[in-house]
């Protein structure tokens, strides 16, 4: 890449604050471009995408800055990305390079349980009660009538704006208040909201504080439901709010405001993330779920799922084109081997009763998972041996992470952070290393992930020898895929080298 070409080429449309690369040694350069307005980054986006530049197709996305969101819209920079090669289309929500307005509709729905009794009021006669809520609040909702046929409570999803999503969920809780009062209910009726897992932790925060800080400001009793009760097919838990409409109310806004804030920044590294990850098409490894309001039924294993179970949540990522043919790359891609260490007390939970749960995640996956014996009695630690492509090894390992954390072997506050072991090569640790060990070094600012190739090691049998990687689950694979990167450079270059040798030489006359 030509940076005064690119710098040029920039420069066309509008002040360029500031440009910057980002990349290992890849064959795929993705820069940072800050222009000083909104206009510019939008006129950029608009003229740039797919422009072929010294015949490479540039792909370009918007990223919103999270600290000129607090500005006014007048001073607000826009970044946009650029990455040569296969990248994906600007994010929903953020069309043509513009920040989402605060008023939009939140990709986040508000779920609620009713009870089933109440539900033939919220609809109303001909459902004219729910029209009126809908139209009053300007929102859609959801009232999942078939789910969990004869049982005591039924799912509503509410699609709104936050403050139409709160107001419509007052309107039900003073419906089914009336209703009570009507049919001489005298049992009290909290208001119970579904939240994902992986977003309650941070509700909860440390030692409870933000829990606690919502519970006195809104003077409400909160409880949440145990880890326990979470099943492979229910990763949601309900929050009960007690106390009067108003205070339940203000309880919920604040409550569902965390969660927004929690979703919006995995939404953030999860995006950063994929433009990172070439050819892997995260939306075929299932990680997304689909638009049905419904959760799996319990025959078909769910997705691992770490931004939650809404409806029409992939919608927001349109994934399905991260990388155009990112499809074939990953059904051409090679089998790897990945070597993840799990606590020794663990291991049960990873094989399950007779084995099925292994089994299962092993279908699922569509990988090999084994787990290794004990290197002595008092081992710490298992290494669980996978195998399979990349979207396999994504689920396999996506997996066991959340497996590990539903079962408490981490605190509820603690992150899950495993040990993985990578085995390439021995001719092709330098490169992984780089000189002076500048490709470890961005690898770890990269991804946020320890990488290390341990010094002075014998190479196997295979002339192999070991990278280990330490992260959370996004880190480690984020280093997992850009390490894979690099060898497929490391050997796509012998073969090359071989080719040639093969070559005749030219007579000379």
């Amino acid at each position: 890449m030509v940076h005064s070409v690119l710098d040029s080429l920039l420069a066309q449309y509008g002040s360029v604050e500031n440009c910057e690369q980002v990349n290992t040694e890849t064959e795929t350069a993705v820069v940072n471009v800050t222009y000083s307005t909104k206009e510019h980054a939008r006129q950029a986006i608009e003229k740039l995408n797919g422009y072929v530049l010294e015949n490479f197709s540039l792909k370009v996305t918007y990223i919103p800055d999270e600290m000129a969101a607090q500005q006014s819209s007048q001073q607000l920079p826009s970044q946009a990305r650029r990455g040569f090669g296969q990248r994906g289309p600007p994010r929903q929500g953020s069309p043509n390079g513009t920040v989402r307005p605060k008023q939009q509709q939140s990709d986040v729905p508000l779920r609620i349980m009713v009870p089933t009794q109440f539900v033939g009021a919220i609809i109303g006669k001909e459902g004219a009660t729910i029209r009126n809520i809908t139209k009053q609040t300007q929102s859609k909702i959801d009232i999942h009538r078939k789910d969990n046929a004869g049982a005591a409570e039924k799912p509503i999803s509410i699609h709104s704006t936050p403050e139409g999503c709160s107001a419509a969920c007052k309107m039900i809780m003073e419906i089914m208040q009336k209703e009570a009062q009507d049919t001489k209910f005298t049992e009290e009726i909290p208001l119970k909201i579904l939240a994902h897992n992986n977003f309650v932790g941070r509700l909860i925060g440390k030692e409870g504080r933000n829990l606690k800080k919502i519970e006195q400001d809104t003077d409400t009793k909160i409880t949440i439901s145990p880890l326990q009760d979470l099943t492979l097919c229910n990763p949601e838990r309900t929050i009960t709010i007690k106390s009067s409409i108003e205070a339940c109310s203000k309880a919920e806004e604040e409550i569902m405001k965390k969660i927004r804030e929690s979703y919006d920044n995995d939404m953030a590294a999860m995006n950063l993330q994929a433009h990172l990850i070439p050819g892997l098409n995260l939306k075929a490894l299932g990680l997304f779920p689909q638009s049905s309001p419904v959760l799996p039924p319990p025959s078909i294993p769910p997705a691992y799922t770490p931004f939650g179970s809404y409806p029409n949540f992939c919608d927001v990522y349109a994934l399905s084109s991260i990388a155009s043919g990112g499809q074939q790359l990953a059904q051409q891609s090679e089998s790897e081997t990945v070597h993840v260490f799990i606590p020794a007390l663990a291991v049960g939970a990873i094989i399950g009763k007779k084995g099925q749960h292994i089994k299962q995640l092993s279908r699922y996956a569509s990988a090999s998972i084994k787990i290794a014996p004990a290197e002595g009695p008092d081992a710490k630690q298992r290494m669980v041996i996978i195998s399979g492509q990349p979207e396999a090894q994504f689920k396999a390992q996506g997996r066991i992470y959340n497996k590990l954390k539903e079962e408490n072997f981490f605190g509820p506050k603690e992150e899950v952070k495993l040990e993985t072991h990578i085995k390439v090569p021995s001719h092709a640790a330098g490169r992984v290393i780089g000189k002076g060990g500048k490709t470890v070094n961005e690898l770890q600012n990269l991804t946020s992930a320890e990488v290390v190739v341990p010094r002075d090691q014998t190479p196997d049998e295979n002339d192999q020898v070991i990278v280990k990687i330490t992260g959370h689950f996004f880190a480690s694979q984020l280093a997992q895929r850009k390490i894979q990167d690099i060898l497929i450079q490391v050997k796509r270059q012998q073969q090359q080298k071989t080719v040639q040798s093969g070559q005749p030489q030219p007579r000379r006359k």
